[in-house]
């Protein structure tokens, strides 16, 4: 009783993971969360933003580690294997981003209000990936370690993309100047090529698990950073106007 109660609570999450992208897609492309670069008030209460990043990423290492020894395959060392990944970067997400950010100028507040939804959403999305790794897989065949190693060359890509990009915006802000234009590397190309590289990221993710909740987390990746780096773009050509070249792409590098 109680693994069919289990399955099935795991297949409606699943069903709600999908269902959540096209109207988080909609949404976003008309209404972006208001943080960062579009923080306005109207939100309800604000936290410090390395507190809220800590507090609303937290459940990617908390729960997943809570959920997945109870899975069939939690011994499995290629089950294992498979979770590290996710795991390494909700660490830095979840740990060094914040401390990073406690390192720069304090920013406008994070509302409250945005980091409970996304609380909710790594709260999904946690116990999806971490079910789907430790019990409900079925990819642990032969050519796993083929799939598993070309997922993740494009997710260590992706990685370093972001980190590195996170690192230049925050050196850019710790230097006290306001917005300055970022220049240089994959900045030429892409307004936000540290989406960029969270959307390689769990392209990866996606590849290296070859499961619906990988495909679909992707998906939802892709629909919540996409419309924000379209809006980081126009606000990027609104405040520096002449200076920014329009022939940068928004996220992904020569089409989007």
């Amino acid at each position: 009783m109680i693994a069919e109660d289990d399955s099935t609570l795991f297949h409606r999450c699943l069903l709600a993971l999908f269902l959540i992208a096209p109207p988080t897609f909609l949404s976003l492309t008309f209404l972006q969360a208001p943080y960062g670069k579009h923080h306005r008030p109207g939100w309800g209460p604000n936290l410090p933003p390395p507190l809220a990043w800590f507090l609303m990423e937290s459940p990617t290492l908390w729960l997943t580690v809570l959920l997945f020894p109870m899975g069939l395959h939690a011994h499995n060392p290629k089950a294992q294997t498979l979770m590290t990944p996710f795991l390494l970067h909700y660490f830095n997400r979840t740990i060094l981003y914040p401390l990073r950010l406690l390192q720069a100028p304090p920013a406008s507040g994070f509302p409250l209000s945005v980091a409970l939804m996304a609380f909710a959403f790594n709260c999904l999305n946690s116990y999806l990936q971490s079910r789907t790794v430790s019990h409900y897989t079925h990819s642990y065949t032969p050519l796993f370690w083929f799939r598993f190693f070309f997922g993740l060359f494009i997710f260590v890509s992706g990685m370093a993309i972001n980190v590195w990009a996170d690192r230049v915006l925050l050196r850019l802000k710790s230097q006290g100047r306001g917005y300055v234009l970022p220049k240089g590397g994959l900045f030429d190309l892409v307004a936000c090529p540290n989406y960029f590289g969270e959307i390689l990221e769990w392209l990866g993710w996606a590849v290296m698990t070859c499961s619906w909740a990988g495909l679909g987390f992707f998906l939802y990746t892709f629909a919540n950073l996409g419309p924000r780096a379209r809006a980081n773009r126009t606000w990027y050509l609104d405040k520096f106007g002449e200076d920014y070249p329009k022939e940068r792409k928004a996220v992904i590098p020569y089409l989007y």
